[in-house]
C-alpha cells in the first residue's frame, strides 16, 4: 500500500521504546526528592509545575514519565482535579499580554508581532509538548483528552482547546499511514477492529473473516507512528456490480463459486469507524475516503462508481420531535399520523401490508429531513450527511428497509442512504455546501417531496424542529 514503507517496524519501535524507558529509569536520580518521595503518589500538580519550569531535557523526560504514571494510578476524581488545576493555573500573564499588545499596536519594532504571539500562547501548550517527551506519552495524552471529553465540564474547555490544537498538529495527515487490513493482519489489530466497529457490530471472528477474506471485500485503516498497533479510523469496503439498497446484502458472505472474470464496477463504503475517542473533532475521514478511492482505482481499474451505504442515526428522534409540534398537521395528515403510530410496534416490518402503508410517508419525511430541516448553522441535521456532503458527495438514494436490525429500526425506522462520490462533481458540491449550505441530491431524492408538502408552513415547521435539535458534529462521532 502507498506509504507502507514509512511505517516503522514493530522491532524498531519496540527498541526505541525500550531505549527511552532505560534512559528514563537511569534519569530517576534527576527527579527532585520532594517530587518522588513516599506518600506523594497523588500530588501530580507539583510535577506539572516542575515540568514547565524545568529546562533540562533529561530531567524533563523523567518528570513527564513520572507524572503520567501517577495520573494513570489516581482515581477519576483526582484526575478531574488535576485537569481543573491545568485550566486554573496555566494561563497567559495578563500584564505581559497587555504590554505586548501595546507594543504591537504602537509599531515599536518588527519583533512586536512575535512577542505578542508568545505572550498570548497558553502555557498549557508547552506543558503538553514537554509531557509528550515521555516514552509512550502520545497514547496517554490522547487518553487524557478522552477524560476531558467525558467530564463535559465547561470549565475545562480551555484545556481541551489547547489539547485539540496540539493533537491536530501531531496527527496531521502527513504523519498518517494507510494500511490494508486483511485476514493476515496481526491478531492484536484484528481484535481492535472487532472492538472499534461502531456502525454494524462484528459478531466474532467468523463474521470478521466474512468482511475481510473474500476477494470482493476490503478494509483500510489509518495508523500513526506513535500508536503503531492502534487504528485511528478504518473503513470497510465491498466491491460490487450495483449500488446496494440494504446492509444485509453487503454483509452476507460472497459466493464461493463467483465468476472471477466479472470485474466489479462499484466500491461501496459501508462502515467508517473512528477508533480513538480522545481524537474526537480531528477529522481523518475525508482524507481516508480520498486515499482509498485512489488506491482502489489503481488496483481495480474497472471501478467507476463510489458510494456509501450509510445509516441515518437521528431520523427516528427527529420524526418524534417534528410530530410533537403544534403545527404538525402541516407535515402529515391525520391518516398518515395514524399509520406512523404503528412504528411503536417493534415487529411492524414483519407485515408487508403495514410496511407498504408506511413506506410513502416515511420516505417523504426522510426527504424533508435531509433537504429541508436545518440545524442552527443552516446545515442538515444528520451528522453523517454533514460529513459526506461536506466532502463533496451527493445524496443519491434513500433506501427503504435498508437496515432492519434492532439498531437500524430504533434509530432510523430501517432507512439507509447512499451518498455518491462523483469525481468530477466533488469540488463543485463541496463549494456549494461550504458556502451556501446547498445539499447536492439526486432527482430521485427530490422527487420524494410532494408538491403539497413544500408549502412555506411545512418548511417553517421543519426548520423549527431542526433549531430545537441543535448543531450536529461535522464528522460522525461513532462511525458512518
Amino acid at each position: 500500500m502507498v506509504g507502507l514503507s514509512l511505517m516503522p517496524s514493530r522491532m524498531n519501535v519496540s527498541f526505541l521504546q525500550e531505549l527511552l524507558n532505560s534512559v528514563a529509569e537511569q534519569g530517576r536520580q534527576l527527579l527532585p526528592r520532594s517530587l518522588g518521595g513516599a506518600g506523594r503518589e497523588d500530588d501530580i500538580t507539583e510535577l506539572a509545575t516542575a515540568l514547565v519550569s524545568n529546562r533540562g531535557e533529561a530531567s524533563g523526560v523523567v518528570i513527564a514519565r513520572e507524572l503520567l504514571r501517577r495520573y494513570r494510578q489516581v482515581d477519576p476524581k483526582a484526575r478531574l482535579d488535576f485537569l481543573h488545576f491545568l485550566a486554573r493555573t496555566m494561563q497567559p500573564d495578563p500584564a505581559m499580554v497587555a504590554a505586548a499588545a501595546r507594543a504591537f499596536l504602537s509599531g515599536e519594532n518588527t519583533g512586536s508581532m512575535v512577542a505578542l504571539q508568545r505572550a498570548v500562547e497558553s502555557p498549557r501548550l508547552e506543558f503538553f509538548r514537554r509531557l509528550n517527551l515521555a516514552p509512550g506519552a502520545t497514547a496517554q495524552i490522547v487518553a487524557m483528552r478522552r477524560d476531558l471529553l467525558n467530564a463535559r465540564d465547561p470549565a475545562l474547555r480551555v484545556v481541551d482547546s489547547d489539547l485539540q490544537h496540539l493533537l491536530a498538529s501531531w496527527f496531521n495527515r502527513g504523519f498518517l499511514v494507510l494500511r490494508r487490513i486483511d485476514w493476515q493482519t496481526p491478531a492484536t489489530i484484528l481484535d481492535k477492529i472487532i472492538a472499534y466497529e461502531a456502525v454494524h457490530e462484528i459478531q466474532g471472528w467468523d463474521d470478521l473473516r466474512r468482511r475481510l477474506d473474500p476477494a470482493d471485500r476490503r478494509c483500510f485503516a489509518y495508523f500513526h507512528p506513535s500508536l503503531v498497533d492502534e487504528p485511528l479510523i478504518f473503513v470497510e469496503v465491498a466491491l460490487t456490480e450495483d449500488i446496494p439498497e440494504s446492509i444485509g446484502s453487503v454483509l452476507k458472505e460472497a459466493p464461493k463459486d463467483a465468476d472471477e472474470e466479472e470485474k466489479p464496477t462499484t466500491a461501496v463504503f459501508y462502515s467508517i469507524s473512528n477508533c480513538q475517542e480522545g481524537l474526537r473533532g480531528i477529522s481523518f475521514g475525508n482524507f481516508l475516503i480520498k486515499q482509498v478511492v485512489e488506491d482502489l482505482v489503481k488496483e481495480q481499474p474497472s471501478l467507476k462508481t463510489f458510494v456509501t451505504l450509510s445509516p441515518v442515526p437521528n431520523f427516528a428522534a427527529w420524526v418524534r420531535k417534528a410530530l410533537a409540534e403544534p403545527a404538525s398537521a402541516e407535515l402529515v395528515s391525520d391518516a398518515e399520523r395514524a399509520r406512523l403510530d404503528i412504528l411503536s410496534d417493534p415487529h411492524w416490518t414483519e407485515s408487508s401490508r403495514v410496511s407498504e402503508a408506511l413506506k410513502p410517508v416515511l420516505l417523504r419525511l426522510a426527504a424533508h429531513y435531509f433537504l429541508v430541516a436545518k440545524s442552527t448553522d443552516g446545515r442538515p441535521l444528520d451528522p453523517v450527511a454533514r460529513f459526506h456532503l461536506g466532502n463533496g458527495a451527493r445524496l443519491e438514494r434513500i433506501n427503504w428497509l435498508g437496515d432492519t436490525s434492532a439498531k437500524g429500526l430504533s434509530e432510523a425506522h430501517g432507512l439507509m442512504v447512499n451518498y455518491r462520490y462523483e469525481i468530477r462533481d466533488i469540488e463543485k458540491n463541496h463549494e456549494a455546501y461550504a458556502n451556501d449550505g446547498t445539499v447536492a441530491a439526486s432527482r430521485q431524492v427530490h422527487g420524494l417531496l410532494k408538491r403539497e408538502r413544500q408549502r412555506p408552513e411545512a418548511r417553517k415547521l421543519l426548520q423549527i424542529a431542526g433549531l430545537r435539535t441543535g448543531r450536529a458534529p461535522e464528522e460522525p462521532r461513532n462511525g458512518d
